[in-house]
């Protein structure tokens, strides 16, 4: 009996020894009975990068600084990380980011956890943030292959602001979808920046069974639930040029010139006052058009300004609708989840507006090839959205194979930054819109637009 004991202990003693001795290979804490802790940790326990969509520097010592962007309004940015501790082990991270629309803090596994023991807990932090003033910061990790997900944590670091850490615990709930899979994580948590600011985190870890103490939105119903914009980038002006189009749109009904068609979307839309304003005053400004796009807007925030007042009064017979590469690029959503926020909108304009014809355009397409991950979500989108035409109050145009060229790619001359149409890009989208535009109008499409009015 004492024999056979004491070949189990030993036994168990090899096996600790064995789970030790891979643990200290590998520099990756182990887990404790409830957390997996990511910081505090030894210096050579994660891959801890620093940097931007074009470049990431590493940290091996305890600073570094990435390389700036090529692009020349990004010349005087800046994204650098500070690690403080002692005795060879990391406690404190200070991620610092000036003049960026996304700067990242990365901690890499270097081999894949597997995080599926914590779905039904938290993912904690301590984060002081000392200067959020003018920017914003997301919280991120894997959630399978070609798969991240992230939550903003703005508002409460602004809350808090220059008071020194605050305890944050997020559900992991927040960071599943259909589809994901936390088997193989290696990615376990990454900080995004924009704007400019200057954070620190700490403590970081994911626990069993912590509590959340930090909302977050239902990815199901984020895209049909009306929000304004909040964007460190938006938050100064979004609100302002609402107000702007609600008093334009009166000015325009007070005069006898209410518009007779109405553009509705994103900055793609909006890019009709930049880019495209040589075109829409040739072609458009003379039905009185009003252009409601908003840079940045997805589904809901469309759905909030329609629902504050931006139709209200109006009577056009025609509104251009394009929405949804936003969902895409921001939380690359689900596309039904998309397609569920742009039947949403058809339903509102058409309360609003009963006797106007809707013509919903297709998302254009973005990223250089035709296998790009954010454009083939577009591309599922639109097979979607393509079914609520019914030829009497919705119809649905797709003009993107006329954007790229025969084999799928996108150019540069029509989209500089893959995304969004420079003066060409909009003659297309002008041209190829023309002839249904105007039979929506009850014109002939052999009629040319009216010319531009002041």
């Amino acid at each position: 009996m004492r024999s056979t004991l004491n070949a189990r202990i030993r036994a168990a003693t090899k096996l600790l020894l064995a789970v030790s001795f891979a643990i200290y290979a590998t520099g990756i804490p182990a887990a404790t009975a409830t957390d997996l802790v990511i910081l505090p940790a030894s210096a050579n326990a994660w891959r801890i990068t620093v940097g931007h969509w074009e470049d990431q520097a590493e940290l091996s010592g305890n600073r570094v600084v990435a390389p700036r962007p090529t692009a020349e309004y990004a010349r005087a940015s800046h994204a650098s990380v500070s690690a403080e501790g002692s005795d060879g082990r990391r406690e404190t991270l200070l991620f610092e980011w000036k003049d960026l629309w996304l700067a990242t803090l990365r901690i890499e596994s270097p081999q894949p956890l597997d995080l599926r023991p914590y779905l039904g807990g938290t993912l904690e932090l301590d984060m002081d943030a000392a200067d959020l003033a003018q920017g914003a910061v997301k919280v991120k990790l894997d959630c399978g292959e070609g798969c991240e997900r992230s939550v903003s944590l703005m508002d409460q670091a602004r809350a808090h602001a220059g008071k020194g850490p605050q305890h944050v615990s997020l559900a992991i709930a927040c960071f599943m979808r259909e589809g994901a899979d936390f088997s193989k994580v290696k990615l376990p948590f990454q900080l995004e920046g924009n704007g400019r600011g200057r954070v620190s985190v700490s403590n970081v870890r994911f626990v069993r069974d912590g509590k959340p103490n930090t909302n977050c939105p239902d990815y199901r119903t984020e895209s049909v639930t009306p929000a304004m914009l909040n964007e460190s980038w938006s938050v100064d002006w979004w609100l302002p040029r609402h107000k702007e189009k609600l008093a334009e749109a009166r000015k325009l009904v007070a005069s006898g010139r209410s518009p007779e068609v109405v553009f509705i979307g994103d900055s793609i839309t909006q890019g009709w006052e930049k880019e495209g304003r040589e075109i829409w005053q040739r072609h458009y400004a003379g039905y009185g058009t009003l252009n409601l796009g908003f840079s940045g807007d997805r589904t809901e925030n469309v759905l909030w300004r329609l629902q504050h007042g931006e139709l209200d009064g109006l009577a056009p017979k025609v509104t251009v609708l394009m929405i949804g590469t936003n969902n895409t690029g921001h939380r690359a959503e689900n596309p039904e989840t998309t397609a569920a926020g742009v039947k949403r909108l058809i339903g509102e304009i058409r309360q609003s507006l009963p006797n106007t014809k809707v013509l919903l355009l297709a998302i254009f397409p973005r990223g250089e090839k035709p296998d790009d991950s954010l454009r083939d979500i577009n591309e599922r989108v639109n097979r979607l959205i393509a079914g609520y035409a019914d030829g009497r109050h919705v119809h649905f145009l797709n003009i993107n194979a006329a954007l790229t060229a025969p084999d799928g790619t996108l150019s540069k001359d029509v989209m500089p930054d893959l995304l969004h149409p420079n003066a060409e890009g909009y003659v297309i989208w002008q041209r190829e819109m023309q002839s249904l535009l105007q039979e929506l109008l009850g014109r002939s499409p052999e009629v040319d637009d009216r010319s531009a009015v002041d």
